[in-house]
């Protein structure tokens, strides 16, 4: 289920994304941050965050820069390299960690 919703993103973030090029309000995109959701959380934790951000992506409120929370954290990385590590991972308050893409990833 969760390989298909990540299918479906993809295709949605490579053809539709187009024709809307820059509407979105925040960043990362609210399909950049569905897509981190579903790789990262519970699929009924990333439906919740993903659905209520998209309700959040209007002209009443401000956009802005949010990324999202990673629920649990699963393993620790063994080879630690810049170009190995796919996200960073930055703690929050309530022992929960913001998902944030490292752009040097070679994977």
């Amino acid at each position: 289920m969760r390989k298909l919703l990540l299918k479906l993103l993809w295709l949605y973030q490579k053809f539709f994304t187009l024709i809307g090029f820059g509407s979105c309000r925040y960043y990362p995109t609210c399909s950049e941050y569905a897509r981190l959701n579903f790789e990262n959380n519970s699929l009924s934790s990333a439906f919740y965050h993903s659905f209520t951000r998209i309700l959040r992506c209007n002209q009443l409120f401000d956009g802005g820069i949010e990324h999202p929370l990673l629920d649990k954290l699963q393993c620790r990385p063994v080879n630690l390299r810049v170009e190995t590590i796919k996200y960073w991972l930055v703690p929050d308050k309530k022992n929960r960690y913001y998902i944030i893409k490292n752009f040097s990833y070679k994977g």
